[in-house]
């Protein structure tokens, strides 16, 4: 793939998923601003734009196989959902607590000498709540009305007369925006932890929670990715083929 300047930042990392790890080094946003052109998103610093270029370049001239490469747009919407909540939801529901216990440790004994760790482990719980809730919303109704509209369409079932295109249109405008919501509090959490630099004084579980934190955030731009950028967009278009059978 060598003309992807004009190409969106999430056609790029759908078409190779280790392209997501140059737009982290860079900051550039493949998932809830996924739409953006590379040209777009680097349009207010050219020297960015060059050097976001110049290792795109070598991460898509790679002949060797994307070991992090999963053919998601051959997928079924089903096995697609299945995906995301075996690998993204349980990651979330497992790290959320681990890395609120580092967090608090951290604060506790720290907090005194860096006192932007009260606000760091704020802004998390902040998060944790959001993203629990989300989920939840998602597990229990949005993907369930997903996997019902491709069942119908794989087995040719004739539209249920009590769906509405609204029932399934309006909860992915919901979760579209509360995706927005929580890749805002993940960026305030960077920006407090000045990137995830560890200060010099830092213990062990300073710097491990760190790591979990970058870790937690990069897990959480793939997570939105999916949803946003092809799950969303893919159920979007299965509705309106449906509605003009």
């Amino acid at each position: 793939m060598k003309s992807f300047e004009r190409r969106t930042l999430a056609q790029i990392v759908s078409d190779k998923p280790s392209a997501a790890a140059v737009f982290e080094k860079h900051e550039l946003d493949y998932c809830c601003h996924g739409q953006q052109s590379l040209l777009e998103a680097c349009s207010y610093d050219e020297n960015k734009y060059g050097q976001v270029k110049k290792e795109l370049e070598a991460v898509l001239d790679q002949t060797t196989p994307d070991n992090l490469s999963v053919s998601f747009e051959k997928m079924s919407l089903n096995e697609l959902i299945d995906y995301i909540l075996n690998k993204h939801h349980r990651y979330v529901k497992q790290a959320l607590p681990q890395i609120r216990l580092h967090l608090q440790k951290v604060e506790n004994r720290h907090g005194l000498r860096h006192v932007l760790l009260s606000e760091i482990l704020r802004q998390f719980d902040q998060l944790a709540v959001e993203l629990e809730n989300h989920m939840f919303k998602e597990e229990q109704i949005l993907f369930a009305r997903i996997r019902r509209i491709e069942d119908m369409l794989v087995h040719h079932e004739d539209i249920d007369h009590l769906f509405n295109v609204r029932m399934v249109s309006d909860p992915i405008n919901i979760m579209e925006k509360e995706h927005d919501i929580a890749g805002s509090l993940m960026a305030i959490i960077r920006k407090l932890t000045d990137n995830y630099t560890v200060p010099d004084d830092a213990c062990a579980t300073y710097r491990l929670t760190y790591r979990e934190l970058q870790e937690f955030e990069t897990d959480l731009h793939q997570h939105i990715h999916l949803e946003n950028n092809i799950l969303f967009p893919r159920t979007r278009m299965m509705i309106d083929k449906m509605m003009s059978a």
